[in-house]
């Protein structure tokens, strides 16, 4: 194994405010704590208060969450070792895409087991626990309900039931994966790695009632020999622990303004917002129902229900039923860091933006802000991969390009014929030079009127440039075809592999070498896109 690396900023595929907060520009620093290096993890620590009182609940939600399955003495260690004072975590977020949906679900999680790894390493005297967080509570099912694999689309289609597909995703039952699992067995072949995801998916989905369950047992079956800590927010317990800060949103309102402020912040320093708050951040949960709560006039409503509450019943709900109360994506950040003696969240780009929207908000309610990490990002080579890619000469940092680009360069280069007309271009320039030195000596007409003869001639060497280059491309047709099949297999649907392709493929591949090779290649405060080739 090979690891390469190039700097996100020179892959094209992620944004402006991340390659500047991986620079840590001057006019993002206003917008988080500490930056996400070894040595500000001790900061961070100080900064993290957690009462005794919250462990002892988390660690008992925790086992109760746990109860059913069969984890490894890693995760008990570690679900425990959160009652100590010294004890901290690292976490990263995931929806429950079926069979774990795009190949980053991997790169996140190794994320944050290295990196507690590493903190362990330079911080000997703190202990530090890598958790997932299950977004059970998540309503869009159309995000989920497929996975990729050699180019098809495998989804799962649910039957009609009495479940209502809007409500939370982690209480959806999970009927109507056998016929998921037959076609991804056959799928997959009948080799000794196939078998072993066969019964993964089997054990997984058609041993487990619900989305929430099945999603556990399989990041469960993955991780727990490296000690990874699931925890499903879904919880009456926790939640109430987050009771007293859900009540402060549906009575004050204050994330509201707080984000909106530093979204407008961010819009003035020339960056997209990624998320927008509303007035209450917060759904109503109850069986098929995850909806917005609206205030109107000092009542309270469901969204798209005929729920209604005062605001006495409200908060009364709220102090009976906490569970029943659901964040969004402004509020669980918050719930996160409430409920987790938490240090570091690893997320991709889009999470980061949205973070980066909420330290003011974290701020006006007393709670530490967290370090913000950008998890991992890698693209895997096969050797046969790599072989083809030195017969046709094509380097990494090419394949990043758009296809366009690509064989437009590819082309150019292998051509027996000059494509590119810049020398005409440059000449024909300076030969308009001296005609511009005549023309300032008579009037004006007659210099704008050089001015567009260069304009027209030069549109004309680009034209003459694009139909030469079009002739080769078809002339060099079987050289096209390469350049682009082996783009499209390592940039599937011209995006980065990791968005799209399932792990499964890959472990077809290399089989039970996959994970441990990911977290050797990987390294999470290492902030450039990695390229691993077998």
């Amino acid at each position: 194994m090979s690891v390469k690396h190039i700097p996100y900023k020179n892959t094209g595929y992620y944004s402006k405010l991340i390659c500047d907060y991986l620079e840590q520009k001057e006019e993002l620093k206003s917008f988080y704590g500490h930056f996400p290096n070894l040595e500000n993890f001790k900061k961070q620590i100080a900064d993290k208060k957690f009462s005794t009182e919250n462990r002892a609940t988390l660690v008992k939600a925790l086992h109760r969450q746990y109860q059913n399955l069969n984890s490894s003495d890693e995760v008990t260690k570690a679900i425990n070792l959160l009652s100590e004072p010294q004890t901290f975590t690292v976490t990263t977020g995931h929806q429950l895409n079926l069979f774990t949906g795009p190949l980053y679900f991997l790169y996140k999680i190794i994320s944050t087991i290295n990196l507690a790894k590493k903190l362990k390493e330079t911080y000997p005297e703190q202990d530090f626990v890598p958790v997932y967080w299950m977004a059970t509570e998540d309503h869009d099912f159309e995000e989920i309900n497929y996975f990729r694999i050699h180019g098809k689309k495998i989804q799962w289609n649910r039957p009609d039931t009495t479940d209502n597909d809007s409500g939370a995703v982690g209480q959806l039952n999970t009927e109507g994966l056998e016929q998921i699992y037959e076609l991804i067995c056959a799928e997959f072949g009948n080799t000794n790695s196939a078998r072993d995801l066969c019964k993964l998916f089997e054990d997984a989905y058609l041993k487990h009632n619900t989305l929430t369950e099945a999603t556990r047992y399989l990041a469960n079956e993955l991780f727990a020999a490296y000690g990874l800590v699931i925890v499903d927010g879904d919880d009456a317990d926790l939640k109430r622990i987050f009771a007293p800060y859900m009540q402060n949103e549906l009575v004050t309102q204050t994330a509201f303004d707080a984000v909106q402020t530093q979204a407008e912040k961010l819009e003035e320093a020339g960056y997209g917002v990624q998320v927008n708050p509303r007035e209450i951040n917060l759904f109503y949960l109850a069986e098929g129902i995850r909806e917005r709560i609206i205030e109107k006039e000092g009542r309270y409503f469901v969204n798209d229900t005929d729920i209604a509450f005062s605001k006495d019943e409200l908060l009364e709900a709220l102090a009976e039923r906490p569970e029943a109360f659901s964040p969004n994506v402004i509020m669980r950040p918050l719930y996160q860091e409430v409920i987790l003696p938490n240090l570091a969240y690893i997320g991709g780009g889009g999470e980061i933006a949205y973070w980066l929207e909420l330290k003011s908000f974290f701020d006006k309610v007393e709670v530490p802000f967290p370090m913000l990490m950008l998890r991992n990002s890698a693209v895997l080579i096969t050797e046969k991969q790599e072989e083809k890619l030195q017969k046709l000469d094509l380097s990494i940092e090419e394949l990043f390009l758009s296809q366009n680009d690509l064989v437009n360069r590819k082309i150019r280069r292998i051509s027996n014929i000059n494509v590119d007309f810049t020398p005409q271009k440059e000449h024909l320039v300076k030969q308009f030079e001296a005609m511009y030195s005549i023309a300032q000596e008579t009037d004006a007409s007659f210099l704008g009127a050089v001015k567009a003869q260069e304009v027209k001639q030069l549109k004309g060497l680009e034209h003459l440039e694009k139909r030469l280059l079009k002739a080769q491309k078809k002339k060099l047709s079987d050289h096209v075809k390469r350049f682009t099949s082996i783009q499209n297999e390592l940039f599937p649907q011209e995006n980065l592999q990791e968005r799209v392709t399932n792990f499964s493929e890959f472990y077809l591949h290399y089989g039970k070498n996959l994970i441990p090779q990911l977290f050797e290649a990987l390294d999470p405060l290492d902030y450039r896109f990695t390229v691993v080739t077998q």
